[in-house]
């Protein structure tokens, strides 16, 4: 797939290999969501599923005018 490159072989033996401990790392962090994540599933949830969206309140500008009569300021 790639080909042989000094550059980068050089930058592996004074650095170490960066790309494949990065995979090693997403590797262990996916098996230790899947692990907290099973007594979710094991309830019938879904990633992302059943729960609410979620809503920020709308700014000061957005919000209804109180309409004029009595009670008004």
């Amino acid at each position: 797939m790639f080909q042989e490159s000094p550059i980068y072989d050089r930058l592996v033996a004074e650095r170490g290999d960066i790309p494949a401990g990065v995979r090693r790392e997403a590797d262990r962090l996916r098996r230790e969501l899947e692990v907290v994540m099973l007594p979710l599933r094991s309830q019938g949830y879904a990633p992302g599923a059943g729960l609410p969206p979620a809503t920020a309140p709308a700014p000061a500008w957005e919000r209804m005018p109180q309409l004029p009569g009595p009670g008004s300021p």
